[in-house]
């Protein structure tokens, strides 16, 4: 059987069938049309070793001596009798494929399995690869592990994953590939605070533009492993699978279990080209919101400015206090106001009321028609917060269906089972219950139904432990359960926009972002703090689809205190909006405030099309990072934005010369400090500085090969301060 080679934006996949079952022989570099004879690559087989060459198989098994970590895991089960036919044996039965993408089928007819990988190279270079096993056989066979895996080119050495917490989510760390295996677990029962959202190995000391990069994303928002694997070969292998808790997934003769789709990216341009790799996948969904004006790209919807009320009133709703906080927020360039946690019935706190999905009429003698009367005819969208998949014990729900609630018994919580530990004060609602799913999915349908309401806020706010359903655990039908009330409410209220926020940033995957309009970065909206967390998102998210708000000066979550020039700058890089009683925003802040709301607007265009660049700053005190137009800018268009940040003080009296990546080399710019700007009064606080460089006062114009290859020298920013550049083609 000849291979498969499957090409696409500079990245090439070819998978061999010389050994009978399917082989990745390589994932990297596009090898262009024609492949030599793969007889060239045949291994010598060593002393004290299986007389034979092993194959790394795009599903890795014993059968074929593979040492490392099997692909797949799993039993069959017959007439009580468990653990039969635990190892496979498939080879390859047939192959169909296009170019960029291809079906592979194995099977092996002794054990009665069956594995169908589908594999697609987008346009982008992204891989999007998932298997599906069937039970050929006539007994149950249960799955304990499908897993999608990839092998990297032996000159990948450092292994890059991302690990937090609640309101420091997504945050580096490195180390040297070794022998044996590094695995990254998520046993939330969600994505998980501390989930790594990219998986990445790559060529000694890769950097954001430089080296050779193999990075790894899985789609899912349950639980999860992801892992390298070492052997004493010298081969290495990056994947991912769910993670199945006890016989979860049994499949009946004829059944059948899909994993979660592995995306997969090569770069050799460095962790920018994977991030490339993975928005132009996202930008070419049918359903991605996308800019209107966006060059090249289909007509959509700018992404409105956001003012969110939960740190403005909190759990303190008030009609009148809300249409003042309309008045202003309008008054600023709002297009977009959600009133947050806190309008249900018996909610005034978070001990109550979750699960009784019903306008609190002692608030709200009028339901919410008033607020959204008042909200849309200043010309803003109205948005509501709800968590569908979480109920208190004080609420009338729980109350009328104590079995609706999830727990590790099979005897249900009103008839004395063992709940789990309460968190947050909340437990979670048994979507797996067809009772519990329709009631939740009836009381948002009648919200949506019965109010003009745009958007969603769609909370989560807790970790699915001890989860079950009659006994058994059941995260893997949790996880479905919510996607598909997700999906089933798109379908209904197809105008409807969703943001997936999970005590912020806990349920960020590209599993839950096929049913969100976009996700809540974090909790936290410390400036400093969101540099990081909005870097790591963003290499794989685009800024369109990651909620970024101005909060008040003194952060809630930090306590850390900033000024307004550097929180804005700070959220434009997102989808922007505040999270502040903006009515006491008055005088000299309330301009600067309208002004970045105004600078937001003439650049979304630009931020939510362009391509994403991070510079490899050698002072690891300041942080270079833009966008840029996606094709060739027309003469005097903003062509890139750039964002200069201090995050602490530096080693050098000054910062010297930073090069600008990213632009046209052959093209001229003109480049300004757009904010602060010189002629700014009273940001003598940004720069610690006697005299400024000549540039920024009267703006430059050089070269794009000269701005990347010589730079521009850079003020001197005091720590925790930014400056906005822009460059217009000419």
């Amino acid at each position: 059987m000849d291979p498969l080679h499957l090409r696409s934006a500079g990245t090439s996949l070819v998978i061999s069938f010389d050994s009978g079952e399917a082989e990745v022989i390589h994932w990297g570099a596009d090898l262009g049309a024609t492949l030599p004879d793969l007889a060239i690559l045949t291994a010598p087989v060593p002393h004290s070793a299986i007389d034979a060459r092993v194959p790394a198989g795009l599903l890795p098994q014993a059968s074929s001596s593979w040492r490392g970590r099997p692909g797949l895991r799993g039993h069959r089960i017959t007439d009580g009798a468990a653990g039969l036919d635990f190892s496979s044996r498939l080879r390859t039965t047939s192959v169909t494929a296009d170019g960029t993408t291809a079906t592979i089928v194995q099977a092996d007819d002794d054990t009665g399995i069956s594995v169908e990988s589908s594999l697609t190279l987008h346009d982008g270079g992204l891989l999007e690869l998932r298997h599906t096993i069937t039970n050929d056989g006539t007994a149950p066979f249960q799955v304990d592990e499908l897993a999608t895996v990839l092998p990297v080119a032996p000159d990948a050495v450092e292994l890059l994953d991302l690990t937090g917490r609640w309101c420091r989510e997504r945050h580096p760390q490195r180390r040297p590939i070794q022998q044996g295996t590094w695995v990254r677990t998520g046993r939330h029962g969600r994505t998980g605070h501390d989930s790594s959202l990219l998986f990445a190995a790559g060529t000694a000391g890769f950097g954001n533009r430089h080296g050779k990069v193999w990075a790894t994303h899985l789609a899912w928002s349950g639980n999860h492993e992801q892992f390298a694997d070492t052997l004493g070969d010298g081969r290495t292998m990056i994947g991912g699978s769910e993670l199945l808790g006890p016989a979860e997934v049994i499949l009946a003769p004829g059944g059948s279990y899909t994993t979660p789709a592995l995306f997969a990216a090569y770069s050799d341009r460095g962790l920018d080209g994977i991030t490339e790799a993975f928005y132009s996948w996202f930008r070419s969904r049918p359903h991605h919101v996308l800019p209107a004006t966006a060059t090249g790209l289909p007509a959509g919807k700018a992404r409105p400015v956001v003012l969110n009320t939960w740190e403005a009133v909190y759990f303190d709703h008030n009609l009148d206090t809300l249409i003042e906080l309309a008045d202003s927020a309008a008054d600023l360039g709002v297009e977009r106001f959600v009133l947050d946690d806190g309008w249900f019935r018996g909610r005034r706190s978070d001990n109550a009321g979750l699960g009784d999905w019903y306008v609190d009429e002692t608030l709200w003698p009028g339901g919410l028609t008033p607020l959204i009367e008042a909200v849309t005819s200043r010309g803003m969208e109205f948005g509501l917060w709800v968590e569908p998949e979480m109920v208190n014990l004080d609420s009338d729900i729980a109350r009328a269906h104590p079995e609706w609630i999830v727990g590790p018994s099979a005897v249900a919580h009103k008839d004395g089972g063992r709940l789990p530990l309460k968190w947050r004060n909340q437990h979670v609602i048994d979507l797996v219950n067809p009772e519990a799913w329709q009631y939740i999915y009836d009381r948002i349908d009648a919200l949506l139904a019965g109010n003009n309401i745009s958007y969603l806020k769609w909370d989560q706010n807790r970790d699915l432990l001890e989860h079950g359903h009659g006994g058994r655990s059941s995260v893997h039908e949790q996880t479905l359960a919510a996607y598909r009330l997700f999906d089933e409410l798109r379908k209904a209220h197809p105008g409807v926009e969703i943001e997936s926020c999970s005590s912020g940033g806990a349920r960020v995957d590209l599993g839950i972002l096929e049913r969100t309009d976009r996700i809540w970065g974090s909790d936290c909206n410390d400036a400093l703090e969101r540099q990081t967390i909005q870097r790591w998102t963003g290499a794989v998210v685009p800024p369109e689809l990651v909620g970024s708000h101005i909060g008040p000066t003194t952060s809630h979550t930090t306590a850390r205190t900033h000024d307004l020039s550097f929180r804005g700058i700070t959220a434009m890089f997102g989808h922007f909006g505040m999270e502040w009683d903006v009515r006491k925003v008055q005088g000299r802040d309330r301009e600067e405030l309208r002004r970045l709301v105004a600078l937001y607007k003439e650049h979304r265009d630009l931020i939510h099309s362009g391509r994403r660049v991070h510079a490899d700053v050698s002072d690891d005190s300041l942080l270079l990072h833009g966008v840029v137009a996606g094709a060739p800018a027309a003469a005097g268009t903003t062509a890139a934005l750039f964002a200069l940040v201090s995050t602490r003080t530096s080693a050098a009296e000054e910062p010297g010369r930073i090069g600008i990546p990213g632009l046209e080399p052959d093209r001229h710019y003109r480049v300004e400090a757009v904010f602060p700007t010189a002629g700014d009064t009273d940001y003598s606080h940004t720069f610690t500085q006697t005299q400024p460089p000549a540039w920024p006062a009267e703006g430059a114009t050089a070269g794009g090969k000269f701005l990347a290859e010589v730079g521009l020298s850079m003020p001197i920013l005091n720590p925790e301060h930014a400056l906005l550049l822009k460059f217009t083609a000419l």
